[in-house]
């Protein structure tokens, strides 16, 4: 029988250049408008402000999520609001609070929201985290309550974000799902993978 298998991704930086270019109350292009009216989904806001990689990951998870019956396949850590499903609908002023939120394993604001929604993903289930592994603000505050269940693509040892994000884009178009370890006592950082084309 196939695990049920969840996908938890790492947000988007909401305080650079391509943040503010969609929140410009002027900005005129078709998602920046959709954001100041009926709003966007998370996943959205998210591909635009980080380009390839976090594309790649939605687009990874979303072909290959099998959640549980009546759970989301496909959740975003968030800065101050826990695990949040892609598919959900913001607005500017979202955007704007989850940019004024440090991501740090000692934050409370950061931290208690996603503990208590890490808390809540079923116990027969496979956790895998689209996102470093390499330092400790995700897999700090996930591994207290996930434990060996929270697994990580071992491809993405020693790739930087654009190739993680080349690796999930082909893989997801040709259908293979890549292999996944445990976080815990892994190898987290290596020498540099093989360059991936990048897929656009």
């Amino acid at each position: 029988m196939t695990a049920s298998r969840i996908f938890l991704l790492s947000p988007a930086h909401c305080g650079g250049k391509r943040a503010a270019l969609l929140l410009n109350p002027r900005a005129a292009f078709p998602l920046a408008q959709r954001l100041r009216s009926a709003g966007v989904t998370l996943g959205e806001a998210f591909s635009f402000l980080s380009g390839l990689y976090f594309r790649g990951k939605l687009t990874y998870s979303n072909r290959f999520a099998r959640p549980p019956a009546e759970s989301v396949g496909v959740q975003i850590i968030t800065t101050d609001r826990g695990l949040v499903a892609a598919d959900t609908a913001i607005g500017v002023r979202d955007l704007h609070a989850f940019g004024s939120v440090d991501i740090r394993a000692d934050h409370p604001r950061y931290r208690t929201p996603l503990l208590r929604d890490a808390s809540r993903l079923g116990t027969g289930t496979e956790i895998v985290l689209l996102g470093s592994v390499a330092t400790g603000k995700y897999v700090d505050v996930l591994l207290e309550v996930i434990g060996d269940r929270l697994l990580f693509p071992t491809e993405f040892v020693g790739r930087g974000d654009m190739s993680r994000g080349a690796l999930l884009l082909r893989a997801a178009r040709e259908g293979r799902e890549l292999a996944y370890e445990p976080v815990a006592g892994a190898v987290r950082r290596g020498p540099r993978a093989r360059k991936v084309a990048v897929t656009r």
